[in-house]
């Protein structure tokens, strides 16, 4: 089982690199975030986009105040244009970083601010759709690009107030719903309100979605070194016990030639089963130290999947009290694989686990799935619990009621995850269990070499 411990490291610095670099992206596969919160400026740009129009043609025709029409359409069709190339360039990217979400936010300011100077100045109650892109620097950017929309937006409306634009618009509120400014007002806290409700509410989905992932990520982290912990446990328990157990050795050897034991057979029978039960005490003990990598040869064992499950068969059924037990093979044509020992004892773990449910039956299924090999072990003894079902491969996660209980299954998932694959579990009609391992071909099959 510790075969793989050293494999369990990798992803966890892999973490450990991700929150030590907060400025850096995360890769798609594991945090998507930055590019969904992109498409939602891309989508509430578009929608500008058509308000502004909206708003230009109704102001101008129905109102009847004259707007520059053509500085205004300019600076629509550059803010058109900047939108389209934004959704051709992150429509692929995999990643989008601080930067680029605060490059964008400037640009949709510097374009309401072009469009305010042209319409009115400070004096058009559209100048509130500034909070929004506040609101929107709030939940997007880090705190120091949030402050430099802060900084920027206030320095805009000074200039607005600075700079007479080329429009004047009248306001007389105290005639109401009548004054068009307050109507204008009124239709930009409806705009400011809406927008914000929507685009907000998705933005903060995204970030809970991150947020989740994260935190499945720092639970697989703190598992992973959990495994590592375990197998220098195992690795130098391995070490303390080989000495004793060659002793123990010698001396049971020194007593098969004593006259007491060679002048009776039934003593000697004795002695026989001891040595064979020690012999394979030191053969457990051996596997912990070449799963460990302390003594692995230098060249990896090559053998093939059909090989590698009847042997594995093989001797898990001389070792164990199996009184029934069904194997079908069917995998199909064969390919090479590497032989180890982590894999082994991860499928092991799930028979024994099925054994102990089952004495009387356990059956073993193997077929492939395309690229994947899959594994389905079942029984039929009580099956899970759905509280063990929700928590499955847990650590100690167990129905058996002892200390140490439910390990096997979660270093046998945790092999299966570092190998790329999968394990699931259900329970079977009318009673028993199905675990069911997916491991892909590529993690199991030997490097191709050349002729040389």
């Amino acid at each position: 089982m510790a075969a793989v411990l050293q494999q369990f490291l990798s992803p966890f610095h892999s973490f450990l690199a991700l929150t030590m670099q907060p400025d850096q992206p995360l890769p798609a596969s594991r945090d998507g975030t930055g590019v969904k919160n992109m498409h939602q400026l891309i989508q509430l740009r578009w929608i500008a986009v058509i308000g502004q129009v909206a708003t230009i043609v109704f102001v101008h025709y129905g109102f009847g105040i004259a707007l520059p029409l053509m500085p205004m359409a300019i600076v629509l069709a550059c803010l058109a244009a900047f939108n389209l190339v934004s959704t051709l360039r992150w429509r692929k990217r995999e990643e989008v970083t601080n930067g680029a979400l605060f490059l964008a936010l400037l640009v949709d300011i510097l374009t309401l601010t072009a469009q305010l100077y042209l319409s009115g100045g400070a004096a058009n109650p559209f100048v509130f759709l500034y909070l929004l892109q506040v609101a929107l620097a709030c939940v997007l950017l880090r705190t120091w690009a949030s402050c430099a929309v802060v900084v920027v937006t206030t320095a805009c409306f000074i200039a607005l107030t600075a700079f007479a634009g080329p429009v004047v618009i009248p306001a007389d509120p105290t005639r109401g719903l009548r004054d068009p400014y307050v109507q204008g007002l009124l239709l930009c806290f409806a705009l400011n309100a809406t927008l914000l409700v929507v685009f907000i509410t998705r933005i903060g989905r995204n970030l809970r979605a991150r947020d989740q992932r994260l935190a499945d990520l720092r639970q697989r982290a703190a598992e992973e070194e959990h495994i590592v912990r375990m197998g220098l446990l195992a690795s130098g328990a391995a070490h303390e016990l080989g000495t004793p157990l060659a002793t123990l050795s010698v001396i049971l050897g020194d007593w098969r030639r004593m006259p007491p034991f060679t002048q009776q057979p039934e003593l000697l029978q004795e002695l026989d089963e001891m040595q064979t039960q020690l012999t394979r005490c030191k053969s457990i003990v051996t596997g912990i130290l070449l799963s460990a990598g302390e003594a692995r040869g230098e060249a990896p064992a090559i053998t093939t999947v059909t090989a590698f499950l009847d042997d594995l068969v093989g001797e898990w059924r001389t070792t164990r009290p199996v009184r029934g037990f069904d194997y079908e093979n069917g995998f199909g044509e064969d390919e090479p694989i590497i032989s180890d020992s982590g894999l082994k004892q991860m499928i092991c773990n799930v028979l024994d686990n099925a054994l102990e449910a089952s004495p009387g039956w356990v059956g073993l299924e193997s077929w492939r799935d395309e690229d994947r090999l899959v594994l389905r072990v079942s029984d039929a003894g009580p099956g899970f619990a759905p509280a063990m079902l929700s928590h499955f491969g847990k650590p100690y996660q167990s129905s058996k009621g002892r200390p140490g209980g439910g390990l096997g299954l979660f270093l046998a998932l945790n092999v299966a995850r570092q190998l790329g694959g999968s394990m699931v579990a259900r329970n079977r009609e009318p009673s028993g269990a199905v675990v069911t391992m997916s491991l892909p071909l590529a993690a199991l099959t030997p490097p191709e070499t050349s002729d040389e």
